[in-house]
């Protein structure tokens, strides 16, 4: 005779087993959506900055106390003025989200390699500068203390004429998404450089570069 408990048994057994793959199916289902929906949002708000072209118009940067320099596109300028040391370089933001600029580091000769400084190598910009999307902007510092060593390390690699690099640290307008750019200045005039980026850097999430980067989940 058909033991009719224990088959009714073993039906709701089945029955709670398909259900309980159906619901991990949509939720794993639900999860991998929601990262895409979050991957596509970041990238909505990825700055990336990048060198300016040579046929945009030259900006005007203002210094602390009243000096300025004109930085035309594609280029920087680096020049000892009223005893300081100022530098400008003219960028474009070839990313889809708002770059805010957030420190600087300046090296007296031409730096390569694949070694990403820390964030908190950096030097924090007096001001806030700001670049939007597919717009052109610039970065701006300066050595004022001649006391200070960075001052004379600067001062005497512009007279020298040799290459310069610049390393910017930046972020998306909610403080995230940080990237670490480094450019090559080469002397093109008096106090002109051609600009050129030789690296990007991700802070807040895997190198693309990395071998072990793992794929969409």
């Amino acid at each position: 005779m058909v033991d009719w408990t224990t088959v009714s048994s073993l039906a709701t057994g089945a029955g709670t087993l398909v259900l309980a793959v159906a619901t991990f199916a949509s939720v794993r289902s639900a999860n991998r959506a929601a990262r895409v929906a979050e991957r596509s949002l970041m990238t909505g708000l990825r700055p990336l900055l990048v060198p300016s072209r040579l046929d945009d118009n030259p900006l005007k940067v203002f210094f602390q106390g009243g000096d300025h320099v004109m930085v035309a596109g594609g280029r920087a300028v680096a020049q000892e003025l009223d005893g300081a040391v100022l530098l400008a370089m003219s960028l474009r933001n070839a990313g889809n989200g708002l770059a805010v600029l957030h420190g600087w580091r300046f090296y007296p000769e031409d730096i390569r390699g694949d070694h990403r400084p820390g964030p908190d190598d950096f030097k924090n910009l007096t001001r806030d500068l700001y670049v939007a999307p597919s717009d052109v902007g610039f970065w701006q510092g300066a050595f004022r203390d001649p006391g200070q060593p960075d001052y004379e390390v600067a001062r005497q690699a512009i007279k020298d004429g040799g290459p310069l690099t610049v390393d910017l640290l930046y972020g998306d307008n909610e403080g995230g998404q940080r990237m670490i750019s480094r450019y090559v200045l080469r002397r093109a005039g008096d106090d002109t450089y051609l600009n050129s980026s030789t690296r990007h850097w991700n802070v807040d999430r895997p190198d693309p570069r990395s071998l072990d980067r793992p794929g969409p989940q």
